[in-house]
């Protein structure tokens, strides 16, 4: 690290407390590997301990990060001599100082992960978070730090939505460890566009190559912006920075109080439905930066980064964001109100066609994040069910309920705004009892039958019952023709009808049927994932048919008995003769007649 850049104490430390510096460089960007320096200055004491996060707020997994650190050293001062450390624990390690006041500490971090919430460094660009690439000092997180980047080339630039230090160059402050940790850097040659909404400067980041048309994501990102900032009287930042990494795969999101890093398919920006999917990422994203990053539920008021900070309200952080995705790109006229229908009925198609709901409560599905929804399994769909589908279609009930009671002169939008003036400006914690409070005061009744049987157990969603006064009602679709239930799904991998998933107490699962056996044939005829259906057509419900399979290598024909078939789509549609009150409502909600959307 440049002598000048430590030399120069932070605005605001005392003397007497320790000065905080990294240097993140990356000479050798095709190794992967980010080469990382940490000088504290003014250290006191006889050893130094350093941790590094095990998560990353925003995504609720211990993802153990210290396994990509190698190469660690320690010397007294920048050319000092070596330092004696132990490593303590998977993301401790200890450094005798020998009475030093300054110590350097140096590190590699291997980064080969493209996602939004790791580090990605190749010959193109490099990015990280720093929960996955910085030390903090226990006890010192409030301490403010500075980041210098060292690119490998000339023409890379620096992109953070971290405020730069006047006269240092590519050098950035962060106030504390949460704001190192919220603030991503992307290195590159990133394309950058700078824009205003509401009279402050936003900017739009993207790296790779792909069918992103810069103008129109602009142009309805400002929408999208107005929308939500409505909602919550402003915006409560100063400058909001979008990072974009357009992929061969991956799509994803995470946020931060002044920034979100977006990931998407390279070419999934023409085709119209894939582009609303990314604006509706996109509002999610934004929406973040209110409900879940300042109205924070208590757990996470204070983050601690060394294990799980388990919390049962995750439902109304992500679900209630997720319902909010869908309605606010109709709200910036991004979309039309067919849209924004058909789209909840394909999340409620996912609710009903997914077994777990019928075994996970939505309050367990948020406490359990840590250990179920990102550690998935052959028996994932049949034992749980996700916080964010399902809390999306709680929040949407809760939106209906509201408005049903106060004729759409309140809604959830009344909720998000009460929860943002009592606890999300001064980002006060949230306990689950003082959010239902909230959403009581606002409907005006008791929810405590709601949240017993919707949140807290598994009762069926009564989607009809808060439909109607809307003059809705949701339609289960069979084919004409529809196949008796098998209750397997089956996909081709490698020239092999692989079984993936089997729903628990189907014929299928009955007759001892696996995940991960290998399909060969229905009655001594060979069978694959295309013709499966096609072939079952040929039966009738109660008919018993010989399915052949290799399980474990192992040949077998087990009888399976074919049951009722069972709906594979649900669709919102408008009630028979709906009365003069439905349309009225219906119309105060999406603002458009109900009968065009027949």
């Amino acid at each position: 690290m440049k002598t000048e850049a430590t030399t120069v104490r932070p605005t605001g430390v005392p003397s007497t407390l320790p000065v905080i510096f990294y240097q993140v460089a990356m000479p050798q960007p095709e190794s992967h590997l980010f080469e990382v320096t940490l000088i504290v200055q003014g250290w006191q004491e006889s050893v130094l301990d350093l941790k590094m996060p095990v998560w990353t707020p925003g995504s609720y997994l211990v993802r153990e990060y210290a396994k990509h650190l190698q190469d660690f050293s320690a010397k007294a001062g920048d050319k000092g001599q070596p330092l004696p450390w132990l490593k303590l624990g998977k993301n401790h390690w200890q450094v005798e100082t020998k009475n030093a006041s300054e110590i350097a500490v140096r590190y590699r971090v291997f980064a080969n992960e493209l996602s939004v919430r790791t580090n990605h460094l190749d010959a193109t660009h490099g990015y990280f978070n720093g929960a996955a690439l910085f030390f903090f000092i226990p006890g010192f997180e409030q301490q403010p730090s500075r980041v210098t980047i060292v690119p490998p080339k000339p023409d890379w630039c620096v992109t953070t939505p971290l405020q730069p230090v006047s006269g240092e160059a590519n050098t950035f402050e962060a106030k504390d460890f949460d704001t190192l940790v919220d603030s991503p850097f992307e290195i590159g040659q990133a394309q950058l566009y700078d824009f205003e909404v509401l009279g402050k400067p936003h900017q739009l980041a993207i790296w790779g190559k792909g069918n992103a048309d810069p103008d129109r994501i602009i142009a309805d990102t400002k929408k999208i912006i107005e929308v939500e900032a409505e909602l919550y009287g402003g915006l409560p930042y100063e400058r909001y920075l979008f990072l974009l990494h357009l992929a061969a795969t991956g799509f994803g999101g995470l946020e931060h109080k002044d920034s979100c890093s977006l990931i998407y398919p390279r070419f999934g920006f023409r085709n119209k439905e894939k582009y609303n999917r990314f604006i509706q990422l996109v509002a999610h994203e934004f929406f973040h930066l209110w409900n879940v990053k300042r109205i924070r539920p208590k757990a996470l008021e204070t983050f601690d980064y060394e294990q799980e900070n388990y919390t049962t309200s995750l439902w109304f952080s992500e679900g209630t964001t997720s319902y909010y995705d869908l309605i606010i790109p109709l709200r910036a006229e991004i979309y039309d109100a067919k849209t924004f229908l058909e789209g909840l009925s394909k999340e409620i198609t996912r609710l009903q066609t997914t077994p777990g709901r019928k075994v996970q409560p939505l309050s367990e599905s948020s406490f359990d994040a840590w250990i179920k929804l990102y550690r998935r399994d052959t028996n994932s769909d049949n034992s749980q069910i996700s916080y964010y589908l399902k809390g999306e279609m709680v929040s949407f009930l809760l939106d209906l309920l509201i408005r049903a009671r106060h004729e759409n002169q309140r809604s959830l939008d009344n909720v998000m705004a009460v929860m943002w003036q009592q606890f999300g400006k001064d980002e006060i914690g949230f306990t689950p009892e003082q959010l239902r409070d909230v959403l009581e005061s606002v409907a005006q009744t008791d929810l405590a039958d709601f949240f017993e049987r919707y949140v807290d157990s598994t009762d069926e969603l009564p989607f009809d019952e808060y439909l109607q006064p809307f003059g809705l009602r949701l339609h289960s679709f069979e084919e004409d023709d529809a196949a008796p239930f098998f209750g397997a799904m089956v996909k081709t991998e490698n020239n092999q009808e692989v079984i993936k998933f089997v729903e628990a107490g189907s014929p299928a699962g009955i007759a001892g049927i696996d995940a991960g056996d290998e399909l060969l044939a229905i009655d001594a005829i060979r069978v694959t994932a295309e013709s499966l259906s096609d072939r079952l057509k040929d039966y009738k419900v109660g008919d018993t048919i010989q399915v052949t399979v290799f399980h474990q290598d192992e040949l077998r024909t087990l009888p399976v008995n074919l049951a009722q078939p069972r709906p594979s789509r649900y669709q919102l549609v408008p009630v028979e003769s709906p009365s003069d009150a439905q349309k009225q409502m219906f119309s105060g909600w999406l603002g458009i007649d109900l009968l065009a959307i027949r």
